[in-house]
């Protein structure tokens, strides 16, 4: 999009992407309070012990990471959009405020963190998708079965 030239096309295709910034922080919320509210079930004591510390560990901290930037990418592009001196208006009617003052020299800073943090958020998703078909299709071992929803 910012190779663009200035035109109709692609002031909307940078409203859709603000608009998707803040569907996704709004999700990212709900996603955060359900996590706090409903924890997820252990390791099953076959696979925790199966798996090399390492993995654990990567487990941890990819989920880490994957939650921090769920907040960091669309926050940092809001704050980005305000100091640029472009409001994000969702959908067309719902102005939110801005997070700073615009500022040139500041959006100059915040602009390549904003797109640091969405491609390390794709690389994280990534690999998180990557360990879950390995569980699934080479260790054969259960796990990814823990991610879908079971009857009460």
């Amino acid at each position: 999009m910012g190779n663009l030239p200035f035109s109709l096309l692609r002031v909307k295709l940078f409203n859709w992407h603000k608009w998707a910034g803040m569907c996704f922080l709004a999700l990212s919320v709900l996603r955060l309070a359900w996590r706090l509210t409903h924890r997820p079930p252990a390791l099953p004591g076959r696979i925790s012990a199966a798996m090399p510390t390492w993995q654990r560990w990567a487990h941890e901290a990819t989920h880490t990471g994957l939650y921090i930037l769920f907040f960091a990418v669309p926050l940092i592009g809001w704050t980005y959009s305000s100091a640029a001196g472009f409001p994000i208006v969702v959908f067309g009617v719902l102005p939110l405020p801005d997070f700073v003052p615009a500022d040139r020299a500041l959006a100059a800073l915040i602009k390549p963190w904003h797109e640091i943090s969405a491609f390390a958020l794709l690389g994280l998703a990534s690999l998180h998708i990557a360990a879950a078909l390995k569980h699934l299709w080479w260790d054969r071992d259960g796990l990814v079965n823990r991610m879908w929803p079971r009857p009460r």
